[in-house]
């Protein structure tokens, strides 16, 4: 099993910046992907941000430019710096991975955090 531990987000004006960080831990023997989601209400779950193993990074076209995932692969954590925030980035985000437990598993799982809420007031 592997946990994702997310802190950071809160209430910021429009304009302003957060910071996003999620740690795993557990049985990790490969990360191949951690990335953002979010879920507004009413709207459609948007991924963010991805990290995939090799380090590519991808953005949704929403926050590009001002958003940035980045790794630190000795702590297993994914960070998002938001930056530039609007209202309509309010959401809950949520810390999503998909991890190899061991040599032995053909395929990564799929795991999420509890989501943390980023709320943006104009």
């Amino acid at each position: 099993q592997v946990q994702l531990e997310e802190s950071g987000g809160g209430w910021v004006q429009a304009g302003g910046s957060l910071s996003l960080s999620c740690a795993a831990s557990g049985s990790i023997f490969s990360t191949h992907a951690m990335g953002w989601p979010r879920q507004a209400p009413g709207k459609q779950r948007e991924l963010v941000a991805v990290w995939r193993s090799g380090g590519v990074t991808n953005y949704a076209g929403s926050v590009k430019g001002r958003c940035t995932i980045s790794r630190d692969n000795v702590k297993n954590t994914v960070y998002l710096q938001m930056n530039s925030l609007k209202p309509e980035d309010t959401a809950v985000y949520y810390c999503n991975g998909a991890f190899r437990s061991s040599s032995r598993d053909l395929l990564a799982d799929d795991y999420w955090g509890q989501g943390t809420q980023v709320t943006v007031s104009s």
